[in-house]
């Protein structure tokens, strides 16, 4: 069977968005970098700041990072080395880490939070419309929830 090669207009939407998403993110994590995090520092650091009590199970953050166990066990591992965060048993479940926001990792995301904000709106939001922003955001949702949906990678639906 030959494959369904993508059409001019095809490839062209998807170059320029995988191109524009990768040098974003480069752009991003440079800047951040001038703050003294990586773009990994601030992911664990804005979600651990947003909880009430500054904690959560390792489990749990890689969950809510999409990441797999042995990334957050090397980052947290790296983060705490660096005074940003601690591990300390979870007192619920033997077998689990809890990791806890520390208040160098506070000012460090509360230092770096406003440039970031500012250079996503610079390089992101402000180039676009509310209206083209709606748009982005419903086919960025529409691909998240085929994603979640599709129960059997590299099939593809006929319909």
């Amino acid at each position: 069977m030959e494959p369904h090669w993508l059409s001019a207009p095809e490839d062209r939407a998807w170059r320029a968005f995988v191109y524009a998403h990768h040098r974003l993110e480069v752009h991003l994590s440079r800047r951040l970098q001038e703050s003294g995090l990586s773009g990994a520092d601030y992911e664990v650091l804005a979600v651990l700041s947003a909880l009430d009590g500054d904690r959560m199970s390792a489990r749990d953050l890689g969950n809510a990072l999409d990441w797999e166990k042995s990334r957050v066990s090397h980052q947290v591992r790296r983060m705490q080395s660096d005074g940003l965060i601690r591990r300390e048993p979870n007192p619920g479940d033997a077998r689990s880490t809890m990791v806890c926001l520390l208040p160098a990792g506070r000012a460090a995301i509360e230092k770096a939070a406003p440039g970031h904000v500012a250079d996503v709106r610079r390089n992101f939001l402000d180039l676009m419309t509310p209206a083209e922003l709606d748009i982005l955001t419903a086919l960025h949702e529409r691909i998240l929830h085929h994603l979640d949906d599709d129960g059997s990678p590299g099939e593809v639906d006929s319909s």
